[in-house]
């Protein structure tokens, strides 16, 4: 094989999981107890899904045995526990292509470049893959990943730069109080919250620090719709308003950082060839099993008779899928261990003896 077929051949992997939220997490631990080790892929750049997006900083009070946690608690509780099992995280991908192979196997893409090749896949991916809502104008997606952001890197560097932060939700909120108090190396020349009215929804704590950073002139308030953008030799130079009063208004700017929330898009799931039903995976619930052998789907993405969106729920179908594809890749039944007493299971979470 020549160097240049080595570096396109895919990864091989016991399993893919497309999700990285609670259910997909906890996915990788049932996996792991069975000896497979798992691959994890989520469009978000971090694990925890819809549940550290969404649920963050707010109590959950129906997880067994844990009396309240927020999702953020709760999804470095299920980090820490599949620690032992070492799976591969490729955050911030979208897979668009899961295909049958004839010797076996799936080949997983993501839009990204990476391919992999695993025994079996697993679809945890809720209501689908979240992504940053849109702010759709004229023209301005052609500045997309340049001086259009909807998430930042650990190395961008906002010094000197003039930044307007389009939003009036807590991400939104947040993003231009770290833009304001950032190390003065890193801060940016001029920070401007914009949005349609002077109302915000964000907890008290970051609005207190929001009414401070407006009365010190660190953050300006600008209150209007977005309109459009002015374009100046090939830059984006200006966001265009148009004020409660009717009034047109310009925003300078060198970088728009807009934070509108997520959105689910089931997206590329149903060109997989798998049955759905109103946009859900119909299941098998004994397995978990999809309509394609050796995909199996948790979480709410899937459809069976009884089934509840819980988190709970999915934790249930992520040990039945578990079972069901361990079994299928063993072509026969499998005795069921108890982690309490089985030294197999012990000795893969890396319990030392007593």
């Amino acid at each position: 094989m020549n160097t240049a077929t080595a570096l396109l051949a895919p990864t091989a992997a016991d399993a893919v999981v497309i999700g990285a939220g609670p259910v997909g997490l906890f996915q990788v631990f049932q996996l792991g107890l069975h000896g497979l080790r798992a691959h994890v892929i989520d469009a978000l750049p971090h694990p925890g899904g819809q549940c550290a997006e969404l649920y963050g900083d707010k109590p959950i009070y129906d997880i067994p045995a844990i009396e309240a946690c927020t999702g953020h608690e709760l999804v470095q509780r299920l980090c820490a526990q599949i620690k032992p099992f070492g799976p591969t995280f490729h955050l911030g991908q979208q897979v668009n292509t899961v295909q049958t192979q004839p010797g076996g196997g799936f080949l997983v893409g993501t839009a990204q470049g990476t391919r992999l090749l695993a025994r079996t896949v697993f679809i945890a991916a809720g209501v689908g893959a979240f992504m940053p809502r849109a702010l759709k104008l004229p023209g301005l997606e052609a500045y997309e990943g340049t001086q259009l952001r909807y998430r930042l890197d650990d190395s961008t560097n906002l010094a000197g730069q003039r930044v307007v932060v389009h939003g009036g939700d807590e991400p939104a909120v947040q993003q231009a109080i770290d833009c304001a108090t950032a190390p003065e190396a890193q801060r940016p020349a001029h920070t401007t919250l914009q949005h349609r009215r002077d109302v915000f929804d964000a907890p008290p704590t970051l609005l207190e620090q929001l009414q401070a950073l407006r009365t010190s002139g660190r953050i300006e308030v600008a209150i209007g719709v977005a309109s459009g953008i002015v374009e100046e030799q090939g830059r984006l130079a200006a966001l265009e308003l148009t004020t409660p009063e009717g009034q047109p208004l310009r925003l300078p700017l060198d970088l728009l950082l807009v934070r509108l929330g997520l959105v689910p898009r089931l997206g590329p799931i149903t060109e997989w060839g798998l049955q759905l039903e109103r946009k859900q995976l119909v299941v098998n619930p004994a397995t978990f099993s999809t309509s394609v052998p050796g995909i199996h789907a948790v979480g709410d993405a899937i459809t069976y008779p009884g089934k509840r969106k819980l988190i709970l729920s999915g934790f249930h179908e992520a040990a039945l899928a578990a079972f069901g594809a361990a079994e299928w890749l063993a072509g026969h039944k499998l005795p069921l261990e108890y982690t309490t007493s089985s030294e197999k299971l012990q000795k893969l979470l890396r319990v030392e003896a007593n």
